[in-house]
């Protein structure tokens, strides 16, 4: 009951009824999950039909400039930990004035709204932006970064309404552009690692931003089975991209190399894949395909069911193995060529896991391209052992380059589809950047 409360209010109907269902779906006999639902669901769903909802309310919902608590450093953070606006490490206190700090590095106004979010229905202003940012141990010059964070956040193409959901996957930030040198990103050795202020605060600002203005709560709205914790920001090492010529993230969104961006993704986990040898592109990429596969499983109901053509894998490979690939004469794109020509599952294992394993509807991959829902790629042959992609199109695969310049290694992140579709946004920059930066940097 708690879950499905939880998702009726993440879709933004916090008061829509809902009928006990007995027990787990999952592992329950056709007999005993019949017998539950003639006995006990099948009332709550008449009792729903015949009774009204009562009316959904929000209590001590506080005004957007209200002084909540004063005190000490210790007793605000006492304050702000009982009332679950924290995420159990210390926060800085948002108080008026360093508020105001922030909303210097911004051209709008403080009251502007970028959207709504759910499941709480929250404006999510500039304002809040500031606060948060503020509390998660930013500096006032990251604000244009935390800005276009919410944009993409509030972008129903990422589908922020998800983040509470059964895997607990985390989002990935990406960040390109001048920006990462201004604001002194680590991009290089440790990139995942924290101890840097601008990638450590502005990742924790990201989960700040999701409990406070969207409104996940731990044990409430927030159903994460295992959970993970918030990842600092990956800055992408743009020096590397332009000696080899390839692109860098933001042009795969249309965005102009050089642009300040920031992309979001959620993913359910990842894996770091060491020591990826050899003289050529050729020698290196069956280990680089065996490690992308093995990180998908259950997600590849995001190419060919739920989420019809949402799978994103997302890769980082360390400069070094990016330069030896660039040095055999691939582009980004050859690389990415290869990885679906060669990244592939075969189609029996593949109708498997969505049959057998996960239960889902949708997993015949024969119906479903005879249907034209999906490519013709994945039914060349009645052969169960044909091998089909795991993305639609080449440039699915998503490939950044950041990391130890001197260690031969990748990071496969498996990607949750729809939930959590990869969204990319420019960094917006006030009319007085220049002096600003300046400013903060004496």
């Amino acid at each position: 009951m708690t879950l499905a409360v939880a998702a009726s209010k993440g879709l933004g109907m916090p008061n829509l009824p809902v009928a006990k269902v007995v027990g787990h779906p999952g592992v329950q006999s056709k007999e005993q999950l019949r017998k539950n639902t003639l006995e006990v669901t099948l009332q709550h769903v008449i009792d729903n039909l015949l009774k009204p909802p009562k009316g959904a309310t929000m209590d001590n919902e506080p005004g957007a400039r209200d002084i909540v608590a004063e005190g000490s450093f210790d007793e605000i953070n006492d304050y702000f930990y009982r009332n679950e606006l924290s995420d159990g490490l210390p926060i800085v206190p948002p108080t008026p004035q360093k508020i105001e700090q922030f909303l210097r590095f911004t051209d709008r106004k403080a009251e502007e709204s970028l959207g709504n979010m759910l499941p709480d229905s929250r404006a999510a202003t500039i304002w809040s932006i500031a606060v948060n940012g503020i509390m998660a141990g930013c500096r006032p010059e990251h604000m244009p970064v935390l800005v276009a964070l919410v944009e993409a956040m509030v972008d129903h193409g990422y589908g922020v309404e998800h983040s509470g959901n059964t895997p607990g996957g985390e989002t990935l930030i990406i960040l390109n552009g001048d920006i990462i040198k201004q604001l002194d990103f680590n991009y290089t050795q440790g990139v995942m690692r924290d101890g840097f202020i601008a990638n450590t605060s502005i990742g924790r600002f990201w989960r700040l931003y999701l409990r406070n203005v969207a409104g996940f709560l731990p044990h409430k709205n927030d159903k994460a089975t295992f959970g993970n914790t918030w990842r600092v920001v990956v800055a992408e090492n743009e020096d590397v991209m332009k000696k080899i010529g390839w692109q860098p993230t933001s042009t795969d969104f249309g965005f102009k190399a050089g642009d300040n961006t920031v992309m979001i993704s959620r993913h359910t986990g990842g894996n770091h894949i060491s020591s990826v040898s050899g003289a050529t592109a050729l020698e290196m990429m069956p280990y680089i395909c065996d490690a992308v596969v093995r990180q998908y499983s259950w997600q590849l109901m995001f190419s060919t069911g739920q989420g019809l053509d949402t799978l994103r894998p997302q890769l980082l490979l360390s400069p070094l193995i990016a330069e030896a690939i660039a040095a055999s004469g691939w582009s980004k794109r050859d690389f990415q060529q290869h990885l679906w020509e060669h990244a592939r599952v075969p189609a029996s294992q593949w109708e498997r896991m969505q049959r057998d394993w996960t239960q889902k509807p949708l997993w015949d991959l024969k119906a479903a391209v005879a249907a034209g829902d999906i490519p013709k790629v994945y039914h060349e042959s009645d052969d169960p052992d044909r091998l089909v992609p795991m993305v639609w199109r080449p440039e699915d695969f998503l490939t950044c380059v950041t990391g130890d310049p001197a260690r031969n290694s990748i990071y496969v992140f498996a990607h949750n589809g729809v939930l959590g579709f990869p969204t990319c946004k420019q960094i917006k920059l006030p009319k007085n950047w220049e002096q600003l930066l300046a400013e903060v940097k004496r």
